[in-house]
């Protein structure tokens, strides 16, 4: 069995995209997962299956959430793996010892264009920062990321791709949860 976890954009926010994690953790048992464990209400899940490309279950959730639930949630799917590599590898952790509070990741479900990082690189973002590596934009946001121009909705505008974030928090969560699994 191979663990992996899923990040769902934008469910449970403002009254919108309403799914129970009791619900949740139903459907993905009802897809054949085993183990399946959530954490917080903004729709992360680990759990376990047969060994199959991160993409092809992104698209088999999707399509399962929009039946039961009926509407679309962009999903990806991170392997145990990525996300230690995105833990060990943050460079404001790691460079210049910055607030974990202040962290967040924002993953990217493709790397972006060149040409559309490009345009975004050097804007101005006042104290906000960001380093995009892959599929991965590493946010430190000193004042909060509810105050941020770095948002979801940006990432997506500027580079064309679907974008999901969580603090950094959250991702120490979620892999010591995944590696209670193993």
């Amino acid at each position: 069995m191979q663990t992996y976890i899923a990040i769902l954009r934008g469910i449970n926010v403002s009254g919108h995209k309403l799914i129970k994690m009791d619900a949740l953790r139903k459907l993905f048992d009802g897809m054949g997962f085993k183990n399946t464990k959530t954490y917080i209400q903004s729709g992360n899940v680990i759990f376990q299956g047969k060994q199959a490309k991160p993409h092809d279950l992104e698209k088999k959730i999707a399509s399962s959430i929009l039946k039961e639930f009926g509407f679309e949630v962009p999903v990806l799917v991170k392997e145990v793996t990525e996300l230690e590599v995105v833990l060990k590898n943050n460079p404001f952790i790691n460079k210049r010892k910055e607030d974990a509070t202040k962290l967040h990741v924002t993953f990217l479900s493709e790397e972006p264009e060149k040409a559309h990082f490009e345009k975004i690189k050097d804007g101005n973002y006042a104290a906000d920062e960001f380093i995009v590596t892959g599929k991965t934009v590493y946010l430190f946001c000193p004042n909060g990321y509810g105050n941020t121009k770095l948002s979801n909705t940006f990432f997506e505008n500027k580079l064309k791709v679907t974008a999901t974030t969580r603090n950094w928090k959250t991702i120490n969560e979620l892999l010591t949860m995944a590696a209670e699994l193993v």
